[in-house]
This record gives structure tokens, sequence and C-alpha cells, in this order.
């Protein structure tokens, strides 16, 4: 409970800082991390950055978030291509696909891995939807989702029509189905709007 007051205090005093919850498994503690990132309802910081896909590396013009405005896109931040989280979210989005995001909803995968990295990535699981490449973690500083060591944490975020942040989970979890579940009923809502 005491961690739980602190969370609230840190929102009321640091705005657009959000706190994400877990546990030092070393040591079994709990731990905060402060992370500066849009919330929901704010306007979704614009960018362009390169991607692959299973069929494609570098392919130009790059992944513009702007030129998506009229479109639901769904932004997963991931730690690392091959690891077995980001397998395990990636195979989920893709056998998924059509019951969690339909054809008004773009998909992109973002992180600090090469477009080579990412093409063989998207290729070994047959990814129906493209992995962008953010080698210096700008916009993943931009959206909270970077973490120590050139990772970024497993962040999702979803923006709505008007390229507003409609749904933020600072910690999804890629095994647990009320993740996808959750997701799913944050795009159903991002299309009520």
């Amino acid at each position: 409970m005491r961690y739980r007051n602190l969370l609230t205090a840190v929102s009321i005093l640091l705005p657009g800082a959000a706190a994400a919850q877990g546990t030092d498994t070393a040591a079994g503690r709990p731990t905060v991390v402060l992370v500066s990132g849009p919330r929901e309802g704010d306007r979704a910081p614009d960018f362009s950055l390169p991607w692959a896909s299973r069929d494609t590396a570098g392919a130009d013009p790059w992944f513009s978030l702007s030129a998506r405005r009229g479109r639901i896109v769904v932004l997963a931040f991931c730690p690392r291509d091959f690891t077995s989280g980001c397998t395990a979210e990636m195979q989920t989005f893709t056998a998924r696909y059509s019951e969690l995001f339909g054809p008004d909803v773009e998909v992109v995968g973002i992180s600090t891995d090469s477009l080579a990295t990412h093409r063989r990535f998207a290729d070994s699981l047959g990814l129906p939807f493209r992995l962008l490449s953010d080698p210096d973690q700008k916009i993943s500083r931009a959206y909270g989702s970077a973490d120590k060591d050139s990772y970024n944490r497993r962040t999702v975020f979803v923006i709505d029509s008007r390229g507003e942040v409609s749904y933020v989970e600072l910690r999804f979890n890629a095994l647990d189905p009320r993740s996808y579940d959750h997701l799913k009923q944050a795009i159903k809502d991002a299309r009520g709007k």
C-alpha cells in the first residue's frame, strides 16, 4: 500500500510522468520506474522511422505516424528481436491478427534492432506488419519506453484516428492472455471515438 501511495504522489507532483511498477527479482523488493511519455488523451508524438517487413528492409518512404492520421495505430515497443518475450508477443499478434486488429488498424513493432535483423525476425515468424528501427532510442524515449542498456521496455500504445493516445500499457505482459484482451478492448474503444 505504501508503494501505491508513492505512485499516486509521483503522478501528482510530476505532471507528464507515469510510474511503472515491478519487482526487483534479485532482492524481491517492489520497484518503481519513472517514465515520461504521452498519457491517454495526449497528442501522440510524431515520428518517422525506417522499417523492415518479412519481404523488405529499408524501404522508402519511412514509416511516419502523422501519415497514418485517420487510422488506428498500435505501437508495440519491444526489447530485442529473437528474444523469448518478443517472439511470444509477435507470434500472438500474428496468430490473433484479424481478431485483435482488423483492416482499419496498423500495427508496428519498435526496437533498437537493425533493419536486417528486423527482416530476418519478421520472415522467421511470418509477421503481417512492419518492424521499425529506433537504434538511438529517440522515439522510445519520447514514448517513455526506453530502458537501460539500449533496450526498450515492453510497452504498447494505441493511437486513435485523430492522432491522440487512447491507450497506454507500460508493462505489457507478452505471456498473459489478459494483456491481449485489454489491447483488443482498447482498440474497440478507439474505434468508438
